[in-house]
C-alpha cells in the first residue's frame, strides 16, 4: 500500500467564530494539498475543531447551555466556513467524537503503563484564559503577569505530569539532524534556541474534575480530565488510527477501510503554537512509540492597516464578507500572493483592490479575454496549427513554478505565474495581431500568434490550479476542453490541437467600480 500525502491544519478552538487567521491557514494548507494532487499524488487533508477545555466550559455556562450543545451549534458555523472556502479537505474532526476519545485514552494508557506519568502537587499560578500554569519566569519586572494571560490565580492542587524533560537532548539532536522538520528555518532556529537555553519542565497533562469537567477523563484516574493540549494534538493520529493505518498498531479499532496516512507529511500551524507542535508533540509521539510527522510548517499572523486586529477597535477583516463581494479566488489570490509562509502580513483594503484590478481583472482576466476574442473574431474560434515560438520560454516558466510549488514557495510560484501572464500580454502588444488581421498576406503569421496565445492560456490554467482552482477550471471551460487542468504534467507546450473550437470569453474577474481613494 503506497503512502498517501497527509496534511493537517491546526484544529480551531471552538470558543468563537472564524476569522482571517483561520481562513489563511486553511487556504495555505489547501494550496499545498492541491500542489501535491497536481503532481499526481493521492492526498488526505484534515481540519477540524478543538472542543474541550475551560474556556469552552466557561462560555457555555455563561450562555446557559450544555457544553456539548454549545459546541454543536458552533461546529455548524465552522463546517459551513470550510464550505465557503472551497477546501479540498477529506475529513473534519471534532475532539468530542468517540473515535477521538478512544485514541486519546489508548495513548494515555500506553504512556501510563510505561511509566511516563507521575502524580505531584502543584503550587503556583494559573491562567484560565491560556489554560496554562505560570512560573516566576512568566512575571514582568514589576511582578505582574502579561495581559495575554487574563486573570491569574494562585492554585494548590494535585495533577499528573508527563516526564518531558528526559527527552530534551534527544529532541535537540533530532531537530539538528532533520533540518526540514520545522519550516521555515528561522522557526527551527527558534525552537533550538528555546531547547538549548531552557530546562524543559515536565508537562502537566491533567485537570481535576472538581475544577474542570469538560474534557476526556483519564482512563487510569476518573477524577481527572485530560489537559486540552494533550487531547488536541492527538487529533492528527486519530484519523489514520481510526482508518486502520498499518503504521499505527495497537488501537483495537475495527474498520472496513484501510489507509496509509501516518506519519503526517505536513502540519500547517500558526507561530503562536510552535512550542506545542515542535516540542511537546514529537516527545509525546516518541514516548508512545509512534513515528514523528515529517514537517511542521509555521505561518505568521495578519495585521490590518499595520495594527493587530481587534473586535474592540473594529479593524477586523471578515473573510466571508470579502468572499461574498469579490469571490473566493480573489480572496485566495490576495492571501497567497501578498504573504509568504513564515512572516507576518498586513491586510489593506486598498492593497486588495489594487491587486484585484491590476493582476486579476487586467492581468489574467484581460489575457484570456483578448486571446479568445481574437481567436473567435479572426478564426471563428478554431485553433490554428501548432506554433512553438514561445515554447521554450513558457516551458521554462512552468518548470520554475512547479519547483517553487513543491517547496512551499506559494507566493514565489504565483509571482512567477504573473510574470508569465505579463510576458504574454506584452507579446500581444509587440506582435499586434489586430493589425495583422487587416492584411491577408499575414494570415499565417496571425495564426502562429493566435495559437501561441490560446496555448499560453491553457498552460497558465494548469499552473494556476492549486492556487485558484475555480479560475483554472473556468479557463479550461472557456477553451472548451473536456479534460481537467489537474496535473502539472499537462503544462507541457502543445496541448491545444489544431481545429479544436474554443468558446466565447466570459469575464474571469469582472471589473468593479471602486470609490475614489481618500
Amino acid at each position: 500500500m503506497s503512502k498517501t500525502f497527509y496534511l493537517t491544519t491546526a484544529i480551531d478552538y471552538v470558543n468563537g467564530h472564524p476569522h482571517l487567521g483561520h481562513a489563511y491557514e486553511k487556504v495555505i494548507t489547501d494550496a499545498i494539498c492541491r500542489v501535491h494532487q497536481s503532481f499526481g499524488e493521492s492526498t488526505y487533508f484534515l481540519t477540524g475543531l478543538d472542543e474541550h477545555g475551560q474556556k469552552v466550559q466557561k462560555a457555555a455556562m455563561e450562555q446557559g447551555k450544555e457544553s456539548q450543545n454549545y459546541c454543536d451549534e458552533l461546529a455548524d458555523s465552522w463546517q459551513s466556513f470550510v464550505g465557503v472556502l472551497g477546501l479540498s479537505n477529506n475529513d473534519f474532526i471534532r475532539t468530542t467524537q468517540e473515535r477521538h476519545k478512544h485514541v486519546v485514552r489508548t495513548i494515555l494508557n500506553r504512556l501510563y503503563k510505561e511509566d511516563h506519568f507521575y502524580k505531584a502537587t502543584y503550587e503556583g499560578y494559573y491562567s484560565a484564559k491560556q489554560e496554562t500554569f505560570l512560573t516566576e519566569k512568566d512575571r514582568r519586572e514589576d511582578g505582574s503577569f502579561d495581559g495575554i494571560y487574563g486573570e491569574v490565580v494562585r492554585l494548590v492542587e494535585d495533577n499528573y505530569y508527563f516526564k518531558l524533560g528526559r527527552h530534551q537532548q534527544w529532541l535537540i539532536d533530532y531537530i539538528e539532524s532533520n533540518p526540514d522538520f520545522v519550516y521555515p528555518d528561522y522557526r527551527r532556529n527558534e525552537v533550538l534556541g528555546f531547547l538549548k537555553n531552557n530546562k524543559l519542565e515536565d508537562l502537566c497533562i491533567s485537570r481535576p474534575k472538581s475544577r474542570l469537567n469538560w474534557g476526556i477523563p483519564l482512563p487510569f484516574d476518573e477524577d481527572y480530565v485530560t489537559y486540552v493540549w494533550f487531547d488536541a494534538l492527538t487529533n492528527y493520529v486519530t484519523v489514520p488510527a481510526s482508518m486502520g493505518d498499518p503504521s499505527l498498531p495497537g488501537f483495537d479499532i475495527e474498520t472496513d477501510s484501510q489507509a496509509s496516512l501516518w506519519p503526517a507529511d505536513v502540519h500547517v500551524i500558526g507561530k503562536d503554537i510552535l512550542k506545542f507542535h515542535a516540542v511537546y508533540w514529537p516527545i509525546m509521539l516518541k514516548a508512545a512509540g509512534i513515528p514523528l510527522p515529517r514537517q511542521v510548517c509555521v505561518h505568521g499572523w495578519w495585521q490590518k492597516d499595520g495594527q493587530k486586529m481587534s473586535k474592540t477597535t473594529g479593524n477586523v477583516v471578515d473573510p466571508i464578507a470579502v468572499i461574498d463581494e469579490w469571490g473566493i479566488d480573489a480572496f485566495r489570490y490576495y492571501m497567497l500572493r501578498e504573504l509568504d509562509i513564515g512572516p507576518d502580513g498586513n491586510w489593506t483594503n486598498g492593497g486588495f483592490q489594487t491587486r484585484y484590478a491590476a493582476e486579476l481583472a487586467n492581468g489574467i482576466g484581460n489575457l484570456v479575454n483578448r486571446s479568445l476574442s481574437m481567436l473567435n473574431r479572426y478564426r471563428q474560434g478554431a485553433v490554428p496549427a501548432i506554433c512553438n515560438e514561445l515554447e521554450t520560454e513558457v516551458n521554462e516558466a512552468s518548470k520554475e513554478v512547479i519547483e517553487l510549488s513543491r517547496s512551499h514557495k506559494l507566493q514565489g510560484a504565483l509571482r512567477r505565474i504573473w510574470e508569465l501572464i505579463a510576458r504574454i500580454n506584452q507579446y500581444i502588444d509587440q506582435t499586434a495581431p489586430f493589425k495583422l488581421a487587416k492584411d491577408p498576406e499575414q494570415s499565417e503569421r496571425l495564426g502562429e500568434i493566435l495559437y501561441t496565445l490560446v496555448e499560453s492560456c491553457r498552460v497558465i490554467a494548469v499552473l494556476l490550479n492549486p492556487y485558484l482552482p475555480g479560475t483554472s477550471q473556468k479557463i479550461y471551460d472557456q477553451l472548451c476542453l473536456e479534460d481537467k487542468p489537474d496535473l502539472f504534467m499537462k503544462s507541457a507546450w502543445g496541448g491545444m490541437k489544431a481545429d479544436h473550437v474554443v468558446g466565447k470569453p466570459q469575464p474571469l474577474f469582472p471589473r468593479k467600480d471602486l470609490p475614489p481613494k481618500k
